[in-house]
């Protein structure tokens, strides 16, 4: 409080104190410098009172050159900066209220860049969206318009190939249909308009249900499924069919890019108030960057872009499933280490 009061009084804290501490500074100049010349008249003036004006003028004038220089400073900043340079810092530490005023537009300044920024990922990402959108959709769309050329130019050798056709063309329109089905989930996720349908199930039996679908397509991908599950139940207040796509999701995503044959390690355990799904499994290596880039919407590793059937997909599984996780007030992560995935769903028990 002492040092405050010191710092106003001293004017290193009070644009108002300079002034005064000026002006009297500056009087007292004019008064010292008006007693120490000889008495005579100039212009019928004497000249004790135009040495104290001329010289209070002067130190006035002096003393207050900084002052109006930083205002001068400020105005050039400000110029700066509506000119369009938001990078432009406008320097020096004052503790007055030209500081402060600096330090607010600085402020300003900041935001305003950081808000630009913030529009420019924005406007990026839309166009990432449309790119990656337009990417996806076209592929099978694509296949599906050539194969309904053929077949209306009933282009086919025999009755097994027009059932080929047909198979091909319901295959790709399936194909089609999930990636719509996964842009419009991704779509409400991202806007907040999806809305969870909470109940307290049985995250055990679940699970468990799940796996039993799911072992079929994992048998005929050559993939054995081995599932560490409690034999208690485990209750928890999530959105059942929300966790099914999440769970659908990272075994999917695991059946399509393990080696054949290989082996997925399906983890269940409760520990620390949560609950956390572990799906581990075997693939090809990845950089530390495509690691990083594994939950960005629309990305896929190079190797998911081979013509290997199985690993279609329009990129945005991933990221819709951390969505989900983190509507759940939960978080989906990735350990990766030397070709193994470990894939950990975390859900809060409470």
């Amino acid at each position: 409080m002492i040092n405050k009061f010191l710092t106003v009084i001293s004017g290193r804290g009070s644009i108002r104190m300079q002034m005064v501490w000026s002006f009297i500074a500056s009087l007292i100049m004019g008064f010292l410098v008006s007693i120490a010349i000889p008495k005579g008249m100039f212009f019928d003036v004497p000249a004790s009172i135009i040495a104290f004006f001329g010289t209070f003028t002067l130190s006035f004038l002096v003393l207050t050159r900084p002052t109006i220089r930083y205002l001068v400073k400020l105005s050039e900043g400000l110029t700066i900066i509506s000119n369009g340079n938001l990078r432009y810092r406008i320097a020096g530490r004052r503790q007055d209220e030209l500081g402060k005023v600096a330090e607010r537009i600085n402020a300003m300044a900041e935001k305003l860049e950081a808000q630009l920024e913030r529009e420019r990922e924005t406007e990026k990402s839309k166009m990432e969206l449309i790119t990656g959108v337009s990417h996806d959709l076209r592929t099978p769309l694509t296949s599906i318009i050539g194969y309904l050329e053929l077949l209306k130019g009933k282009a086919y050798k025999d009755e097994e190939e027009y059932e080929r056709f047909i198979a091909n063309t319901h295959s790709k329109a399936h194909h089609l249909k999930t990636l719509i089905d996964e842009l419009f989930e991704y779509t409400r996720l991202s806007q907040g308009g999806a809305s969870l349908q909470i109940a307290f199930i049985d995250l055990r039996e679940l699970l468990i249900q799940f796996l039993s679908e799911i072992e079929p397509i994992a048998k005929e991908s050559r993939i054995e499924v081995h599932a560490d599950v409690p034999e208690r139940q485990l209750m928890i207040r999530v959105d059942p069919e929300q966790i099914r796509r999440v769970v659908d999701n990272l075994l999917t995503n695991a059946i399509k890019f393990s080696p054949m044959p290989g082996d997925i390690k399906v983890v269940l355990a409760a520990d620390d108030g949560q609950a956390t799904i572990t799906v581990e499994n075997e693939g090809e290596p990845i950089t530390e960057e495509q690691e990083a880039r594994l939950f960005e919407r629309f990305y896929k590793a190079d190797a998911a872009r081979s013509n290997d059937s199985r690993r279609g997909g329009a990129g945005l599984g991933l990221s819709i499933a951390r969505g989900i996780a983190e509507q759940h007030g939960g978080r989906l992560t990735l350990d990766y280490a030397d070709g193994k995935f470990s894939f950990r769903l975390f859900l809060p028990l409470s």
